[in-house]
């Protein structure tokens, strides 16, 4: 059994398969703990945008702090331990832990941000989300550990972030 999950999905348009940003994509034949992302495909990446009906979603600071607080409070409602968040302008890390399968739990924190986003008034209109993202299950400390590391100190300037250490939220 997992002690957490390091969830991790992308707004709708801003990572799409083939890029060569980052270390690649994953996708339903590439989704294997271990095995290799998908490679830089400039062609793929093409085909990509021009199936796109939206244009790609950035976060401003504002939904950055909505969606931060969306799901804070959602973890706090459901008692879900938040151990790391980290809301960035085209995606965003989780690191929680929670007796619920991490593809629902992903979902649940994905239609909460919009369900408050679209109350807020914010961008009601547009794609938000790209359909999955990516569900890593932690099943040691150490693993634990370094995700949360990951979320909260290796993602450049913090942008809305809630670091349970402090139990309080950032915001650039």
């Amino acid at each position: 059994m997992a002690l957490a999950y390091f969830i991790t999905f992308s707004t709708y348009g801003t990572w799409l398969h083939g890029t060569d940003k980052g270390i690649g994509s994953v996708d339903r034949d590439h989704n294997v703990f271990g095995t290799p992302f998908i490679a830089p495909d400039a062609d793929r990446e093409e085909r990509a945008a021009r199936r796109m009906t939206d244009p790609p979603y950035v976060l401003s600071d504002p939904a950055r702090a909505i969606v931060r607080d969306s799901i804070v409070e959602l973890c706090q409602k459901k008692d879900w331990k938040l151990l790391a968040l980290h809301v960035r302008t085209n995606h965003v890390h989780v690191v929680v832990s929670a007796d619920r399968e991490p593809g629902r739990l992903m979902s649940d924190l994905k239609a909460r941000a919009s369900r408050d986003l679209n109350r807020s008034g914010t961008d009601t209109n547009l794609k938000r989300w790209t359909r999955h993202g990516s569900t890593r299950h932690l099943f040691d400390e150490d693993s634990v550990v370094a995700a949360v590391a990951y979320t909260l100190d290796e993602q450049g300037p913090p942008m809305a972030v809630y670091d349970p250490r402090t139990n309080e939220p950032r915001t650039k």
